[in-house]
This record gives C-alpha cells, sequence and structure tokens, in this order.
C-alpha cells in the first residue's frame, strides 16, 4: 500500500518542556495505525501537530509527499486530513445539522459533496438523523461522541484523526464505537488511532507504536504488541482493564 503519511525525528516543545522527542512514524493508505501510551505521554499533542493545531519545533510531517510543516490547520483539512479531538468538543448551543454543516466548512460550495458526505454519516450513525435538529448539548455522551466523528467525516477525508474516541463511554457504547470504526475504514478512509483502550485499539489496527514519556519506546505489528509482555503488564493486564476508561472508572498509569 501506498504510503499516506510519515512523520519524521517530530519535536515539540511548550516552553521549556519537551513534549514530543524525535518521534518517527509513518501510515499506509487504508491502515488504522494505534497510538498507545499512558496521560501525559504525548498522544494528544501528536495528533495536534499533525493537524497544525500545534508549531514543530524539528522534524517534519509528510502528508502524500507535501509537507504539514507551517501549514494552517484549514488548509491541512482540505489537504485531506481530518480530527476528531479528545473530549469530543461539539458546539454544544448549535444542532447537530449545524454541527455537520461547520465541519464542512472547507467545501461549503460544493453543496452536492456536502450533502453526499452528510447522506454518509447519517448512514453509519442513524441517530444522528433522528436528532439532526436537536441541540448537541442535550445529546447523551455517546451521542456527542457519534457527532464529533461525523463532524470530522463531514471534510471527506483521506486521514481521520481519533483522539480517544471511546473516553468516558459505557462498555456497549465503546463497542459500537469501535464497529463503526472499521466500517469508516473498510469505506476507505485511513485512521490515526488514540486510544486508551490498548485492547480494543490493537484489536482493530494492523500496526502501533507506543508512546513513552514523549518518546516512542515500542512499535510493531498489532499481534507483536499484544504479546509483548511489557505492553501485556503495562496495557492489557487486569489492573490496566478494571480501570480502563471505558468502564468509567480513572485509568492508571502504567
Amino acid at each position: 500500500m501506498p504510503l499516506l503519511i510519515a512523520i519524521e525525528d517530530l519535536h515539540i516543545t511548550y516552553g521549556a518542556i519537551e513534549a514530543l522527542k524525535g518521534v518517527s512514524l509513518s501510515l499506509d493508505e487504508g491502515e488504522i495505525v494505534a497510538v498507545l501510551g499512558a496521560n501525559g505521554a504525548g498522544k494528544s499533542t501528536l495528533l495536534n501537530a499533525v493537524s497544525g493545531l500545534v508549531p514543530v519545533a524539528r522534524g517534519r510531517i509528510m502528508f502524500r509527499g507535501a509537507p504539514l510543516n507551517n501549514i494552517p490547520p484549514h488548509e491541512i483539512v482540505r489537504m485531506g486530513v481530518s480530527q476528531s479531538p479528545e473530549g469530543r468538543k461539539v458546539f454544544s448551543t448549535l444542532t447537530v445539522d449545524e454541527n455537520l454543516d461547520l465541519g464542512a466548512y472547507t467545501q461549503r460550495k460544493h453543496i452536492q459533496a456536502t450533502a453526499k458526505a452528510k447522506a454518509r454519516v447519517f448512514e453509519l450513525f442513524p441517530i444522528l438523523r433522528e436528532r439532526h435538529r436537536q441541540l448537541a448539548g442535550t445529546l447523551s455522551g455517546g451521542e456527542q461522541q457519534m457527532l464529533a466523528i461525523g463532524r470530522a467525516l463531514m471534510s471527506s477525508p483521506r486521514l481521520l484523526l481519533l483522539d480517544e474516541p471511546s473516553l468516558g463511554l459505557a462498555p456497549i457504547l465503546v463497542n459500537r464505537i469501535f464497529t463503526i470504526i472499521r466500517e469508516i475504514n473498510d469505506q476507505g478512509t485511513s485512521i490515526l488511532l488514540v486510544e486508551q483502550n490498548a485492547r480494543k485499539a490493537l484489536s482493530h489496527a494492523s500496526r502501533g507504536y507506543i508512546l513513552e514519556n514523549g518518546s516512542l519506546s515500542i512499535s510493531g505489528t498489532a499481534a507483536e504488541l499484544k504479546s509483548n509482555s511489557k505492553i501485556q503488564e503495562a496495557y492489557l493486564g487486569g489492573s490496566a482493564i478494571r480501570k480502563r476508561r471505558g468502564t468509567g472508572e480513572s485509568p492508571k498509569s502504567p
């Protein structure tokens, strides 16, 4: 499969704090790649760097052979990269329809493309069609997560960045969200997935990377990571599973 995105020696700083320290990873067309790690490891910073939301101190991000460094976020969306952020961040005082329309702002002149994208979202998330005139702030947590993903899909991205899609959801909703993530990927959208629920993430991803304190510590196929004793102890053990975010309890960092 052709290379879709390559991140090379990426350094991100917040003042004197180095949030990412020479991170390199890649994702091919059609893949789901998982990025795992404890809270504060730099996972969200990585996605925000790809989206152009934080400046790159050193290194480069290449998408389909073109650099993303110093490109404004809205132009990155136009290039084919869209993000569903941690915590959903829906516009609570706007309706479901209005939230989705904002996701299509880069192609607002293309009425047919926008209508097609919204039809796709409603096919993936029928509950959003039912609630399309409802204020986003009145939706349940699971419905808001669906709306956040749907809003990101409105720009018809080649690469979808998902930041903690199962955060705070009950197990039955976690299963539903991951089923939809697989369906989105089957429809041709590549996915870079940041997720605390390592077991679910590695069950759907082809490959994965482990971030620790801003640096990559381990990478490999999903099968290799699931069989790695360090990964099993830190992310797939009994205590980690009982306390993962999908249960509603506070996660415990390894």
